[in-house]
């Protein structure tokens, strides 16, 4: 028995020998901060006024497949024609769809694939928040009013479409999503024409108009134009990742800078329960919502599998260095302790995100009477599918959920599967860790998982090198604005943005 004793010590005494020495002598990515010289934003006033300008234009997309209210996206096009004279005098410029709009720039070597940058001139509505009789000072052509949208939202310090400059900030709906990003575009593009500046390979801009309501019309059509004209990009760079303020991730203590190789992919499904109606005075044993309530309860209680896919698997390997030592000891030693990192994983809402296809419950409707039992009860399912799960996967899944009950399942908006992973050993990819090394050298720059959706899924019928990444540094309440009040974008962040993206396209063919 003592024998047997000392052979399980001494088994368990080699285990976590190798635990520690694999946790110590695990290749985890090291930040090297050091630059020949860091890049010090200096505010340029005009540049501030233009973006300040295009907030002030509702270019509000909403509605089913972007059947929504054009007039304000006319006076957009005129408003950037107006801004960036030279980028128009100096491109190659059209539009696809009557409101996307495409730019090229030229290049010394046409042989060269050209570069692509994305962004789009639509945002989501202000929000549901009561508003004042009180027109707000937006952008309007030779005076002509603009629609109610353009009320001033009461939640909001300033007026959702007021571009307000103050406290070292922008304010407006779409200064982070997206409009920042389109400005920034036209400044760096236009900084490189007014300098003389001529790039080696072609770098396009494409600006859609109706992501937010799926890019249908918009990125879809520009990518398939592209596709006709036989091109092929190199890279295509668009939004998805942010940097991260130190703090933001429990757990990581430093700056993150996560650059989306990959998307996940969406399916909703409705699901109609059938089961016996009538008065609430006589109800049935089990009624048709008692029914969906147990379906939605499986839903929730079994989801589908959790996977340390390997661009996870990358991402925890570049952060895992700042992370404490627990965390570390499991990074490190996945052979063994797999099950418990992905069980940990899978508590936290932001990290359960990037390891299964996620589950949400969104919608329910029964019967419109206090006393009254559906016959039929429907409710909204949304899943966001892994890399390595595929919309077969999840139908299976939901079939598995609902066995025993009649039901019908439809599936509805737009259904996809998860994008390809764009690999991180290009060009591509390294000069976007360049770019952070300029405006934020202490941030850690490690490959990620877009959770939400993006025009980039379009652009995967001309390019396989596909980059989700918008170079500003956000904190919580920065995060939180986006889609909701008081959006926002520092002044700071717009100036370190339009260097990133000039950088970007003077540097990419050195």
């Amino acid at each position: 028995m003592k024998k047997l004793l000392f052979l399980i010590l001494g088994i368990l005494l080699i285990l976590i020998a190798v635990l520690l020495i694999r946790t110590f002598t695990y290749p985890f990515k090291k930040n090297n901060s050091e630059t020949k010289s860091v890049w010090k934003a200096v505010k340029n006033d005009s540049a501030v006024q233009r973006f300040s300008g295009g907030l002030k234009i509702p270019t509000v997309s909403t509605g089913e497949l972007g059947n929504f209210d054009y007039s304000t996206f006319e006076t957009f096009k005129e408003y950037l024609r107006k801004s960036y004279p030279l980028v128009y005098q100096n491109t190659e410029n059209y539009e696809i769809n009557k409101y996307g709009l495409v730019f090229r720039l030229k290049g010394s070597e046409p042989n060269l694939e050209p570069i692509l940058f994305l962004s789009h001139m639509d945002v989501v509505p202000p929000g549901d928040a009561d508003v004042k009789n009180k027109e707000e000072n937006v952008f309007r052509p030779n005076d002509q009013p603009l629609p109610a949208v353009t009320k001033v939202a009461e939640d909001w310090d300033f007026g959702p479409f007021s571009g307000a400059v103050a406290n070292g900030r922008i304010y407006g709906r779409g200064a982070i999503d997206m409009k920042g990003m389109l400005f920034s575009l036209m400044e760096s593009m236009n900084n490189l024409i007014k300098s003389g500046y001529i790039p080696q390979r072609d770098i396009y801009l494409a600006f859609g108009f109706d992501e937010e309501v799926g890019g249908a019309k918009g990125a879809a059509q520009i990518a398939v134009h592209f596709k006709k004209q036989g091109l092929k990009f190199e890279a295509v760079y668009d939004e998805g990742g942010l940097i991260l303020e130190k703090g933001s991730v429990k757990g990581i203590d430093s700056d993150v800078a996560v650059i989306g190789c990959a998307e996940k992919g969406f399916l909703s499904a409705r699901i109609k329960v059938k089961g016996l109606g009538g008065h609430s005075s006589m109800p049935p044993l089990e009624t048709a919502m008692g029914k969906a309530a147990i379906i939605m309860q499986r839903l929730e209680d079994d989801q589908m599998k959790p996977i340390m896919t390997p661009l996870i698997k990358q991402f925890f390997d570049n952060v895992g260095g700042t992370m404490p030592f627990v965390n570390r000891l499991a990074i490190a030693n996945q052979w063994f302790l797999k099950p418990v990192l992905l069980s940990q994983l899978t508590k936290n809402n932001s990290t359960n995100a990037l390891v299964r296809t996620t589950t949400a419950l969104t919608m329910m409707k029964g019967s419109d009477g206090p006393n009254v039992l559906s016959p039929e009860v429907e409710f909204i399912v949304n899943f966001r599918l892994l890399p390595g799960n595929t919309v077969k996967d999840v139908k299976e899944h939901i079939a598995k959920a609902t066995e025993g009950f009649d039901v019908e399942v439809e599936e509805i908006d737009n259904t996809k599967e998860a994008s390809a992973i764009s690999s991180t050993k290009t060009k591509s990819f390294t000069i976007i860790e360049a770019g952070i090394k300029e405006i934020y050298p202490d941030a850690i720059a490690t490959p990620y998982l877009t959770i939400a959706a993006t025009d980039a899924y379009k652009y995967q019928i001309v390019s396989k090198n596909i980059y989700r990444f918008m170079p500003i540094k956000i904190n919580d309440p920065e995060k939180q604005s986006i889609h909701s009040t008081n959006e926002y974008l520092s002044i700071e962040n717009y100036m370190k943005m339009i260097h990133y993206f000039e950088y970007i396209m003077k540097n990419y063919d050195r």
